[in-house]
């Protein structure tokens, strides 16, 4: 397009004449977005003759898109989302398909800025990595049968770690299960009567090994009874309505996904009918140019009017879904940092167990070390003389020796 103003007259103060892409001329007001097919007389006024769709120049209700459209992710960071009242322009809602295909694309109902339109988004929370950065936009599932929502992705990361910590709960309780059962035989083997006629000091420290037996068994027992209590319980317990509030955020964000398709659904609706009556302009517009037509200038107003309608409609609904898109926005950022906030609270909280279940452990190794320092006390005092002299003078037959036989 051409942006020289053709004619042998200058054009009104603000306004600008283009080339379609079909060769025709069109007109723009730079100050207020107004297009016209028609020259522009030396007062502005409303244009006589909207631009259609057909001729690739984005345009409705009369008005013409000279920027990219401000979409309302574009600036994350100073508003979480700007309401669609804002938007006062025409031009910001990307009435035509083909403007859409130039800055914006839609996937699965939910609009995005295309790469090359416009600079990069800043991050709501960055150098966090938040979830609330990351998951917009749909992804096959691994069989690359289905889209999985981004939030999708999120409620499917709660729920693993729901079940990994169900799963850790359930190694503390074989690990309780290990410990009862190994006191339990540390109980039985120390009422063994093996060796129990062992005497002497060797006889006092075997008698007492056993007997740490039976203590390290309650030591055991102790340990295995904690761990049920400050750290499998803990584990088990820990958000018992989890799933029920997994399922609350689920619904809410599908709701809104379902209203926005249904919105999206209408935009796309009014988009073919403005098609529809900008085509229908045009083409009456072109038969009373080239007087193939005997329709009057009413009915050319009569087709504009129209094709105003559907403009506005158009607008109305784009604004309608523009407003279900913020208000999902908004949500989608607050559930998804409720999420991340739950799980830093969920990694927090096992990571404090599993903590306690080293400190239980090392107190388990200390009692342990306890119940054996008697028997290495014991051990150190053995003395095979003394034992030796203890039985003798238990057990001795006499002291006098034999001797040789006289003749």
């Amino acid at each position: 397009m051409s942006g020289d103003e053709l004619g042998s007259s200058p054009l009104p103060q603000g306004w600008k004449c283009y080339m379609s892409p079909q060769g025709r001329r069109y007109y723009v007001n730079t100050l207020t977005n107004e297009t016209t097919w028609e020259r522009p007389s030396s007062t502005p006024g409303t244009p006589k003759s909207p631009l259609s769709q057909k001729n690739s120049v984005p345009a409705v209700n009369g008005y013409h898109t000279t920027g990219s459209p401000i979409h309302q992710l574009d600036q994350p960071h100073v508003s979480l989302r700007k309401g669609s009242s804002d938007q006062q322009s025409p031009g910001s809602i990307s009435p035509t398909r083909k403007q859409n295909k130039e800055t914006t694309i839609t996937i699965n109902c939910v609009t995005f800025p295309l790469p090359m339109t416009m600079p990069e988004q800043q991050l709501l929370k960055p150098n966090e990595w938040s979830y609330c950065d990351y998951f917009w936009a749909d992804k096959k599932d691994p069989q690359g049968n289905a889209s999985v929502s981004g939030f999708e992705v999120l409620l499917q990361k709660q729920l693993k770690g729901k079940q990994m910590q169900k799963e850790m709960a359930e190694f503390i309780r074989e690990r309780i299960k290990i410990e009862e059962e190994y006191a339990k035989n540390l109980s039985k083997l120390s009422q063994i009567p093996l060796a129990a006629q062992e005497e002497g000091t060797l006889g006092e420290a075997w008698a007492q090994l056993k007997k740490s037996l039976a203590d390290e068994a309650e030591v055991h027992l102790k340990f295995s009874s904690k761990l049920q209590s400050e750290v499998e319980k803990p584990l088990l317990t820990f958000r018992d309505n989890f799933k029920k509030d997994m399922k609350k955020f689920d619904h809410h964000i599908s709701d809104l996904r379902k209203q926005l398709a249904n919105r999206y659904a209408a935009v796309e609706k009014a988009r073919k009918a403005l098609a529809e009556r900008q085509k229908d302009l045009e083409m009456k517009t072109q038969q009373l140019e080239i007087k193939l037509s005997n329709k009057t200038e009413e009915d050319i107003k009569k087709a504009r009017r129209k094709s105003t309608q559907a403009g506005d409609d158009l607008m109305r609904c784009v604004d309608l879904y523009n407003q279900a898109q913020s208000k999902w926005f908004e949500e989608m950022v607050t559930t998804s940092l409720e999420l991340e906030r739950l799980e830093v609270e969920r990694i927090e909280m096992i990571r404090q167990h599993l903590c306690q279940y080293t400190t239980l452990r090392h107190e388990t190794d200390m009692f342990n070390q306890s119940t054996v320092e008697p028997v290495d006390q014991l051990l150190q005092k053995v003395d095979p003389a003394k034992d030796r002299e203890q039985w003798v003078t238990e057990h001795n037959t006499g002291e006098i020796r034999p001797i040789d036989l006289e003749i």
